[in-house]
């Protein structure tokens, strides 16, 4: 047992620091948020508001020489120490804590006695639990709360666009618009909460990832764009509270609990996999919200939804290779989603009307200048995981067989050509030539 270690101020450090965060987030039960209930001394009549927690735990031990084993773990610290009160008030505390002598070599008179409480004992490890569950269902509670809730209201951190009604309108406009996903809203609890903490990071021009400091928005912006830094950084410990898989088992992360789910598929496992089923990729539409799970069922879409508009991929140009029918495709996303024609790029009120305008002024086949989606920007994909673009052939590749098959007899000439004349007379085949003609 390692006992706590004194600064020179004389102040225990009772558990490891943190750095503290710029900003702290909003108050919210759960992981490392206290309760407004004040915390009160298992020995006497001390007791210090919810926030003080390390306070108490100074003062039980150098006061009452008691130490509080993994106080983290305890999913309601007020209520644990309520209940182990009344028990040491029943009984003596040696009947639950292990007691550990300090100087146990020197003279009586100088040794002390310790005492840990802790889940080894099968009563503090059934009130932990006890705790865990209440909690847990607490939270599942307000998780119930905020997934029916409709007067959610709130604007995209990421541009203008407002939000109301349900929270998953928001978090799916992020994750879909913006590659900024937090995560399922089911899988979210204390929204509100959640959203004011990453919110207040970009306020105080920080990157939500690295969670470096920038001059202004608009270098975060670029950061965080170019960097791929669109995501929170998972090993903050802040961000733990937010997600219900971090309360479902006592004392474990949502790493931990993920870890031994794959221990135990690995190990129950075996090796016929002739059950095992892929997880069909969802394709989206190239100009609507339509998903289907093959691509052929898009096609088919997008030829009965849409009677005026033909599939672009299916008709791109036949000289274009990879890349390039990558960022025509990109090219045409991202003029859909602003609501702009891709042939003449004028700009329309909605994506409607904008489909409309297309189909009606035949412009689904008039493609812009190369140079207009020629361009680097459109290497990155508008939508992430866009099944579309995993359609795409090769035409490089393709060619390369056809291109083969023609090159029987075809003479290789080298790249440098500026004097190609006095290449054809210095040749080794000309002179072996004028060579033949004259032993003839």
């Amino acid at each position: 047992v390692l006992f706590p270690k004194t600064d020179r101020a004389g102040d225990s450090i009772l558990e490891p620091l943190c750095f503290p965060e710029q900003h702290e987030p909003s108050p919210c039960p759960g992981l490392d948020c206290p309760s407004s209930a004040p915390l009160a001394c298992l020995f006497c009549p001390e007791s210090v508001p919810s926030h003080q927690k390390d306070a108490l735990l100074k003062h039980l031990l150098l006061q009452h020489k008691l130490v509080i084993a993994d106080v983290k773990l305890i999913a309601d610290l007020s209520q644990y120490l309520l209940y182990w009160k009344g028990r040491f008030l029943e009984q003596p505390v040696e009947d639950f804590c292990s007691v550990m002598k300090t100087n146990s070599t020197g003279p009586v008179e100088k040794q002390e006695n310790y005492y840990l409480l802790c889940d080894v004992l099968p009563e503090d490890r059934v009130l932990r639990e006890n705790l865990q569950q209440k909690r847990l269902e607490e939270v599942l509670e307000q998780q119930q709360k905020e997934r029916e809730d409709t007067t959610f209201h709130r604007p995209c951190m990421f541009c203008n666009d407002e939000f109301t009604g349900n929270r998953s309108g928001l978090l799916n406009h992020m994750a879909r618009e913006h590659s900024f996903g937090i995560g399922l809203p089911d899988n979210i609890v204390y929204c509100n909460q959640f959203l004011d903490t990453l919110q207040n990071k970009l306020d105080s021009l920080q990157c939500l990832y690295c969670e470096k400091t920038f001059r202004d928005k608009i270098t975060l912006k670029d950061h965080m764009r170019k960097k791929s830094h669109r995501r929170i950084n998972s090993n903050n410990r802040v961000y733990d509270r937010f997600y219900v898989i971090n309360y479902l088992e006592l004392g474990k992360t949502w790493e931990e609990v993920q870890s031994e789910d794959d221990r135990e598929l690995v190990e129950d496992g075996d090796d016929d996999w002739s059950d095992w089923q892929a997880h069909p990729v969802s394709a989206v539409c190239l100009f609507c919200e339509h998903q289907s799970e093959t691509m052929d069922q898009i096609y088919t879409h997008m030829k009965k939804y849409q009677k005026y508009l033909q599939l672009c991929i299916l008709c791109l140009p036949a000289d274009l290779h990879f890349y390039q029918q990558v960022k025509l495709v990109n090219f045409i996303r991202r003029q859909i989603h602003q609501s702009r024609c891709y042939g003449c790029d004028e700009k329309f009120e909605s994506r409607q009307d904008v489909l409309q305008h297309i189909g009606t002024a035949g412009h689904v086949m008039n493609l812009p200048d190369m140079s207009t989606w020629n361009q680097p920007q459109y290497y990155f994909p508008t939508y992430e995981n866009d099944a579309l673009l995993c359609t795409l052939s090769d035409s490089d590749e393709d060619e390369a067989g056809a291109n083969m098959s023609h090159s029987d007899g075809v003479p290789v000439i080298a790249e440098d050509l500026s004097n190609l004349r006095a290449i054809k007379q210095s040749s080794v085949l000309n002179q072996l030539l004028k060579h033949r003609g004259a032993c003839s």
